[in-house]
């Protein structure tokens, strides 16, 4: 097969789709490899690595793209590569259907095969290719939250851990999958004060098992959100329905009860925000204010540490583009449950049925 590695081309977008190490693995399987030129530089690797280990690098994603069986990219496709997506063609890669009807309709009308690395599911339910980056975005919700919190970036002049004399911040986190756990993690390490909610009391036990003392944690409801937001300093937004929008757990009107200066994260906004007042950012303009509120909303946030979550990404998806570059979609789909729960869009038809949940479409074949 032959597997092309584009240029993201997302706003701060610096992370790619496979590392030197992954296309090795893929040449000794006898597949080739094409990698536009400059894609790794900003993860660290440059072309003469890729080159090295016999990738072959090309001057445009067009060129990529037209001679590529299957795309392995980190972020959805932009409007710029809609028409640079063949029918038939494999694209891997995150797509967060859910919040972009445009994207579901151009990759529809592609007639591509779209696997989703948000989607791939195991048994138990965890999310093996979308971990890493919920890792690296829950901890850095709190350097970045932190960061906006100083009276220079328009916050409300906080130091979270406090010092002698002074109480430290207040955190809230909304949702203890692993976003929330590793955003109440970095918190908690500053010295803030955390809250943790969730309306699932066995993570909420699991949290309260393994955080220090100063983590406390309560169950996720309106009545508690709006308490919380009153008192609190930093809000991160952490709550994920797989493969479906995110619910809308804090409204407009409980931004005037916050204190002014207070900062949201929401690194919820790739599907949809969990704030609504949240809407998509980019590192270069990364936050707005709304009542006194400050929203800091990238959709993007591990774009920013783009080694460590390049790195951290490809350690995990390169198991499954082995697979199907091996054995092609459809069977390396049929053999593996988890990877065919990835399967979102296939020649025109949608298969995850939480997409036309999304839009209320009434069909799958849209």
């Amino acid at each position: 097969m032959t597997i092309g590695v584009p240029k993201e081309i997302k706003n701060n977008e610096s992370r790619v789709g496979m590392t030197p190490a992954g296309i090795f693995e893929l040449l000794h399987n006898d597949h080739t490899v094409y990698v536009q030129s400059g894609a790794g530089e900003g993860s660290g690797f440059s072309d003469d690595d890729y080159k090295k280990v016999g990738a072959i690098v090309l001057d445009t994603i067009g060129q990529v793209y037209s001679m590529s069986d299957m795309i392995v990219k980190v972020k959805e496709p932009i409007e710029e590569e809609y028409g640079l997506i063949q029918e038939g063609q494999v694209v891997f890669t995150y797509f967060h259907f859910a919040s972009s009807e445009p994207l579901t309709r151009a990759m529809l009308e592609s007639g591509a095969v779209c696997i989703a690395y948000e989607t791939v599911e195991d048994n138990d339910g965890t999310l093996p290719l979308l971990t890493p980056m919920s890792e690296v975005a829950g901890r850095m919700a709190i350097q970045q939250g932190a960061k906006y919190l100083e009276k220079p970036k328009k916050g409300r002049g906080v130091l979270l851990g406090g010092v002698p004399g002074v109480p430290p911040g207040r955190v809230l986190v909304l949702g203890a999958g692993v976003v929330g756990i590793q955003a109440a993690k970095m918190a908690a390490g500053l010295g803030a004060h955390v809250t943790i909610l969730d309306i699932n009391m066995k993570r909420l036990r699991y949290v309260n098992d393994v955080m220090p003392s100063h983590v406390v944690t309560g169950f996720s409801n309106e009545y508690n959100i709006r308490k919380h937001v009153k008192t609190h300093d930093l809000i991160v937004g952490g709550v994920l329905v797989k493969g479906s929008k995110a619910p809308n757990l804090i409204t407009r009107d409980m931004l005037k009860t916050m204190h002014p200066g207070a900062v949201i994260v929401d690194v919820a906004v790739d599907q949809g925000g969990c704030v609504e007042t949240s809407r998509p950012t980019t590192h270069e303009d990364p936050v707005y204010i709304i009542d006194d509120v400050v929203h800091y909303s990238v959709a993007n946030m591990p774009g920013a540490v783009p080694y460590t979550s390049t790195v951290a990404l490809t350690n995990v998806t390169l198991p499954y583009v082995l697979a199907l570059a091996n054995k092609g979609w459809e069977k390396a789909c049929s053999e593996d449950e988890s990877l065919n729960k990835g399967l979102n869009i296939a020649l025109g038809k949608i298969i995850y049925k939480e997409i036309v949940e999304a839009f209320g479409w009434e069909t799958t074949l849209v």
